[in-house]
């Protein structure tokens, strides 16, 4: 076999290159918003115990989770039946012909016009017309048609009510004032507590994201923000994603400092299979407008103090390079440094 050609003549020797072909991702350029979270309660709104305001032997509650609607029965003893109508004033007298005007009037002409009893244009005198309204409601539901309703006939509210946990029971004798069951709105919220460290997040109409027990998520506006309160161990505590280390949380045994925010929903729909459950409240926090980021996983310590990423090169080669970091959000980091640009991609884990 002849011998391989040594000299001028020899071939010579390629560089071996090594490329990557593992995980990565790419820095972009763009706004990073950080968030705080805290821990809340959905629940249904305006909750409150709903009373008798008859005497005699209980024959019907409504059940649990019922939702009661104007025209609905509320409650009925052996002698009388409580009905619900749509109104914001309570009822706090009798209606009848030769009663004082009052708003209350107009109020109840304007229940009995929503159900189609009454004709006209509602007002706060008692007349004829109201009378003739009240009896025709009073025949379509078999009552004695007396044109007159006793106090305690008519339960006004503002809006549709839930009804919630029900103490009294069929057969139970109850007086005036009796707890029947307890009520909410229709309509959930979600309360939660902000650190007093963290007030300039309690601001009203600020939007934020829920995450629910189901691992979705949706939408609320902060609507309301009490005086700051005292809360035991817990309450209020939360994390943040901010600068530097990106995240911390707390909670002691000893009383905070707290206020107490409540935030509508968006999207009625989207907790329409939860009652009263916790949640997670993010509100927004720190905002970096027109910074290089990197997911999270990309970056590398370099050393105690300092941070890096692994560049891809264009041939498939690496190096690493320093960064300095800064607003930790949604899973990515800010960075800046010489040799970073937008575009360029990073090693990241493998998933």
């Amino acid at each position: 076999m002849p011998s391989p050609p040594v000299g001028p003549f020899a071939a010579k020797a390629k560089p071996t290159t090594s490329t990557f072909n593992g995980a990565t991702d790419t820095i972009t350029k763009g706004d990073l918003q950080g968030h705080t979270s805290v821990t809340g309660t959905l629940r249904y709104s305006d909750s409150r115990k709903f009373k008798s305001g008859f005497e005699g032997v209980l024959i019907q509650v409504p059940a649990s989770g019922t939702v009661l609607t104007q025209g609905d029965v509320l409650y009925r003893t052996g002698t009388e039946t409580a009905y619900l109508m749509r109104g914001s004033l309570p009822a706090w007298r009798s209606f009848e012909a030769g009663m004082e005007d009052g708003e209350d009037i107009r109020q109840l002409e304007t229940a009995l016009r929503d159900l189609g009893y009454f004709d006209y244009e509602p007002d706060d005198h008692f007349s004829w017309a109201t009378t003739s309204a009240i009896m025709k409601w009073q025949k379509e539901l078999d009552m004695p048609q007396t044109g007159t309703i006793p106090l305690g006939r008519v339960v006004f509210t503002s809006g549709d009510m839930r009804v919630g946990t029900v103490t009294a029971r069929l057969g139970d004798r109850v007086a005036a004032d009796t707890e029947l069951y307890d009520v909410t709105s229709t309509t959930q919220v979600v309360d939660a507590n902000i650190k007093l460290s963290d007030q300039k997040l309690a601001v009203v109409g600020t939007t934020v994201t829920i995450k629910l027990p189901d691992a979705k998520t949706t939408t609320g506006t902060i609507t309301s923000v009490g005086t700051p309160t005292e809360k035991s161990s817990g309450s209020g505590s939360g994390s943040g994603s901010g600068s530097g280390s990106g995240s911390g949380s707390g909670s002691s045994d000893s009383k905070e400092r707290v206020i107490p925010v409540t935030v509508t929903l968006a999207d009625a729909s989207a907790t329409a299979n939860f009652q009263e459950v916790s949640v997670t409240v993010d509100l927004p926090s720190e905002k970096r407008a027109g910074v290089l980021s990197v997911p999270v996983g990309a970056l590398l310590a370099l050393s105690t103090n300092q941070y890096g990423v692994e560049i891809v090169e264009s041939n498939g080669t690496t190096r690493k390079v320093p960064v300095t970091i800064g607003l930790f959000a949604g899973g990515r980091v800010e960075v800046s440094g010489e040799g970073i640009s937008e575009g360029q991609r990073v090693v990241v884990p493998q998933t």
